[in-house]
């Protein structure tokens, strides 16, 4: 069965800084029309940084729509069309909380929220770790701090991280980590 929808026109709604707001009419399956308000997005990434220890850091960090602070992993959109995700990825670390990482692996992607958006979430493990200068956003204010990997997952899985991009990060992580263990890099 074809499940696709296919744009016949679109509309930009809004166009602000973070979000570009859009409302399309779509020819559905069946024939018939409908309407579709999505949210545009250039993408991102998130990072599991691992350390010898197999502890991870994670970010508590408030946000505003939710009006609460949040624990997360490093994670932030691609700065402009077309950029590299383990670029993005690298910066954040680097940014977020002082962190560059000598082995990169890319575990997976993860869509966020795919009823009203084309939000894609590059996610991956970085290891072999070394402290630099911290140089988060002005506007930017996070505590980073560390936990071991097999907690931050059990608090994943127990809805003390409600994150989603972070759950699926270090779950994702934790079986990537596993199967290196169990089958070799």
């Amino acid at each position: 069965m074809d499940l696709e929808e296919r744009s016949i026109d679109t509309e930009q709604v809004y166009d602000g800084v973070l979000l570009d707001v859009r409302r399309d009419r779509v020819r559905l399956p069946n024939g018939q029309e409908s309407g579709r308000e999505w949210i545009k997005h250039p993408g991102a990434s998130a990072v599991v940084a691992v350390d010898d220890n197999d502890r991870v850091i994670l970010i508590r960090q408030f946000r505003f729509g939710p009006k609460r602070v949040f624990w997360e992993v490093p994670a932030g959109k691609l700065d402009h069309g077309g950029e590299d995700p383990l670029v993005a990825a690298k910066r954040e670390l680097a940014e977020e909380v002082g962190l560059e990482a000598s082995s990169w692996k890319r575990i997976g992607t993860t869509y966020p929220a795919i009823g009203y958006s084309d939000e894609w979430i590059a996610l991956f493990l970085a290891r072999d770790l070394e402290a630099v200068e911290v140089h988060t956003d002005d506007d930017e204010f996070v505590e980073p701090f560390w936990l071991a990997l097999e907690e931050a997952v059990r608090k994943a899985q127990r809805g003390e991280i409600e994150d989603a991009k972070s759950c699926v990060a270090l779950l994702v992580a934790a079986a990537a980590l596993e199967d290196e263990r169990l089958h070799g890099g």
